[in-house]
């Protein structure tokens, strides 16, 4: 990969889980009736806690939208509600012996919701566009290794030049410039078909709203407007194994304060509840209490191109050690776990879990460790190098209620450490707009997360390479890249390992970022919801059915 061409990335914001662990999965005693006697009901009434920016496969960057996307779209191949790799469009995915020709056999029964068949050239025609400067995709760093993605990316080759052909309607074809071990598994998570008619009749418009979409998945997306907050996912007649997906309907309502849904949950309007933490210690123990594990790193994001104070690394340092990550991931849920790494706890190397790796290397940072006293030196030593007394700066964030409370503990614990040294303004806003301004540079210190598009540790670490966009403060750092760049295309699992710590210990010396926990989720769900999928941090409901 070299960091000319990681350009612009990935995937889901705020904010995904590929392996076993990463994944929960919804089952329910069926109340001692017979299986073939149990009577369904045909829908399930749903809860996010943010906004769906967008529906357009190339342009999906937050976890709303992509969890629309896991129900409504369905690439090469799927996970199922187990966690594993299974066939979606693709029936076979084939290897050569080289590892550099990709061969996927689509089944001929797959359609779009409009009728027309889904064909290899649906697949061509997406990664053409999400590989198209013009397109302003974020999802671009995990096809870096496709043949000519680099000058693609860069502007200086054609998206037709692209290493990917459709040979036949049914036969597809990707030639990559080095082995990817686990590129099976990305087509599972990301690469979704594109139906160019149907971008080509609605423009700029594709992607806004439901009506401005054909979809090939289960589901089907209905009434979105592209800024309501109630919408529908409908069974998709023309889906290819649409026998096997039982509800008609998933109501889906967003709903950003937890006591809220809890209300709406115990009133019959909800069948599934995100719980608070207060919540989830009164309901710990009772029927349908369910606890969600993500891979996901929640985080400070410093603006180190555009605020100078904040290009300061003993700021950063500093800011980071006047944390006390146990209680923040207390304070705002009792599911979540301390992050002093980037990488999620789930990512893996040929089966290594990475977290652990780093840990028993002895690298995990000290600047992840609070102490109040080191803080106040570096960041005395920070202000010296800047030639001030006192800086002041906004701390922004969504406008949930989980969001609030981590604002104010950072807003809090900076300030009790720092006294009159440091004054801090929090800014709450909608995620739409909070999105917009990290990427666009318009934030001093901004808090965020971020789930991999899969579970390998190079998902979340080539976010931080030199030109990526989910690099919001434009972080650059040459030897941080050599080593992804290494990475990327080591074949060797220890040296490949080696290389991604060496990576992750920049990171954690550099502070560019300040990770704060590893999401978990609890949820009250009825105990007459089954086999309700949680893979990538996205609910998934092809399985799902409800029992009356």
């Amino acid at each position: 990969m070299g960091r000319n061409f990681m350009k612009k990335r990935m995937r889901f914001l705020a904010s995904g889980l590929l392996t076993t662990s990463a994944v929960a999965v919804l089952t329910a005693c069926s109340s001692g009736k017979n299986a073939s006697t149990q009577k369904y009901e045909s829908s399930l009434t749903w809860m996010t806690t943010s906004e769906v920016q967008t529906l357009d496969q190339n342009k999906m960057v937050d976890t709303s939208s992509g969890e629309q996307a896991a129900n409504v779209f369905e690439g090469l191949n799927r996970m199922d509600k187990d966690g594993k790799v299974s066939p979606g469009v693709a029936t076979t995915s084939t290897s050569s012996k080289d590892g550099l020709t990709w061969t996927f056999k689509l089944r001929k029964n797959a359609k779009w919701s409009n009728g027309q068949p889904v064909t290899a050239q649906d697949f061509v025609y997406s990664l053409q566009r999400m590989m198209d400067p013009n397109t302003q995709s974020q999802q671009q760093n995990n096809y870096q290794a496709v043949k000519n993605a680099s000058q693609v990316v860069a502007g200086k080759k054609s998206p037709n030049t692209l290493g990917v052909e459709a040979k036949d309607a049914h036969t597809l074809v990707v030639h990559l410039i080095h082995p990817v071990p686990y590129f099976k598994t990305l087509t599972a998570s990301s690469w979704n078909p594109v139906n160019k008619d149907t971008v080509q009749k609605y423009g700029k418009k594709y992607g806004t709203a439901s009506k401005y979409m054909v979809y090939n998945g289960p589901f089907v997306s209905s009434g979105w407007t592209g800024s309501n907050l109630s919408w529908k996912l409908k069974k998709n007649n023309q889906y290819w194994d649409k026998k096997d997906v039982r509800l008609k309907t998933v109501n889906y309502t967003v709903v950003k304060t937890p006591s809220t849904d809890y209300n709406l949950y115990q009133s019959g309007k909800l069948d599934g509840a995100f719980l608070d933490t207060q919540a989830s210690k009164q309901l710990k123990h009772q029927d349908g209490y369910r606890v969600f594990k993500l891979d996901r790193t929640e985080y400070l994001t410093y603006n180190v191109s555009k605020n100078k104070d904040m290009a300061n690394a003993n700021v950063r340092r500093a800011f980071s050690m006047a944390l006390d990550r146990a209680e923040l991931a207390k304070t705002v849920g009792g599911a979540n776990t301390v992050a002093t790494t980037f990488t999620g706890p789930q990512e893996t190397v040929n089966g290594v879990n990475f977290n652990k790796y780093f840990a028993e290397q002895g690298a995990t940072s000290k600047y992840t460790k609070f102490n109040k006293q080191e803080a106040n030196v570096l960041f005395n030593k920070g202000l010296k190098e800047l030639g001030k007394s006192k800086m002041e700066f906004t701390l922004g964030g969504d406008d949930d209620d989980v969001s609030k409370k981590v604002l104010e503990y950072v807003q809090s614990q900076f300030e009790s450490t720092f006294g009159k040294k440091v004054e801090v303004h929090v800014r709450t806003m909608p995620k739409t707009t909070r999105v917009s301004n990290m990427l666009n540079g318009k934030y001093d210190v901004d808090y965020t997360g971020l789930n991999p598009a899969f579970t390998d540790p190079y998902a979340m670490l080539s976010v931080m390479a030199t030109g990526q966009n989910y690099n919001f403060g434009k972080w650059s750092n040459k030897q941080y890249d050599n080593y992804l760049d290494a990475s990327s295309k080591e074949m060797n699992v220890n040296k490949r390992l080696k290389d991604l710590m060496n990576a992750e210990k920049v990171l954690d010396s550099e502070q560019p970022l300040s990770p704060l926990f590893h999401d978990g989720q609890a949820w009250m769900v009825r105990s007459s919801v089954h086999n309700l999928g949680f893979s990538l941090g996205k609910f998934n409901f092809r399985s799902a059915y409800v029992t009356r």
